[in-house]
């Protein structure tokens, strides 16, 4: 099989929080499999930085995800101004860590307003265009924390959660229009966020490590390879699934 099945040579992809840890992975690892990427963020110097080390196949655009009223006019200047977006990651999203019963409603609805309203609007502009052209990749960057119980995480939890039923929906009704919608779940990912939040707290380093079956955590190239496979035409008839990239924590006991 010829490894050409797996470049993304003329492809363009929008990556939202695209700046930092696993996004700018993604990017990275989809810059060097050839395609053209546009992140998004919103910190622009964050984004300057981001651009200024994935060289000149990366464009931004200052966007919160949030800002759904938005989201309609960014898909269509990206369109209009930059190219055709053949591959869509929706990779922005929020954490909000509490017990249950320590998690108010306002807290609650603000991770699914980010994690999953937000995620559907953009992931509904883009589409417009990918239906239109019968082609197209559509990426949701999920969690184990979607495929397992963790603690003090419940709406963080539940977003992810969230996220494979509506990669099941969109499955049978862009199937026939040749747009792939698929899921990564990543396990713990290394950056200076996670190590630092978990040097601070033993028993949960611990635990953490007790669960992944592999001896090391995952590093955010290791998302961003899965993310090329399964948006490139090595993946042409992979639709409707949610890949674990975790070190084997889902199945290990």
């Amino acid at each position: 099989m010829a490894l050409s099945v797996y470049s993304l040579e003329g492809k363009r992809a929008l990556i939202t929080g695209g700046g930092t840890g696993i996004g700018l992975g993604i990017a990275q690892a989809m810059v060097e499999a050839g395609a053209k990427v546009v992140i998004t963020g919103r910190r622009e110097a964050v984004l300057q930085e981001a651009v200024a080390q994935l060289g000149s196949h990366a464009t931004y655009r200052v966007n919160d995800i949030t800002d759904k009223k938005a989201i309609p006019g960014l898909v269509e200047d990206i369109e209009s101004n930059e190219g055709p977006i053949d591959i869509l990651v929706n990779n922005a999203g929020i954490h909000h860590k509490a017990m249950a019963q320590d998690t108010s409603d306002e807290d609650f609805e603000r991770v699914l307003q980010t994690n999953v309203v937000s995620v559907f609007a953009l992931t509904r502009a883009c589409a417009k265009y990918m239906l239109q052209r019968k082609q197209g990749a559509i990426l949701m960057i999920g969690s184990m924390a979607g495929l397992f119980g963790v603690d003090k995480v419940v709406a963080y939890g539940t977003s992810k959660t969230a996220l494979t039923g509506l990669v099941n929906s969109l499955v049978t009704e862009y199937s026939t229009s040749n747009v792939r919608v698929n899921a990564i779940a990543p396990g713990w990912i290394e950056s200076n966020m996670f190590l630092n939040a978990i040097n601070k707290d033993e028993k949960r380093k611990q635990q953490i490590t007790n669960r992944i079956a592999m001896d090391c955590f995952g590093q955010p190239s290791d998302i961003g390879n899965a993310a090329v496979f399964l948006s490139s035409e090595a993946a042409r008839y992979i639709t409707g699934v949610v890949l674990p990239v975790d070190g084997g924590a889902t199945v290990n006991f």
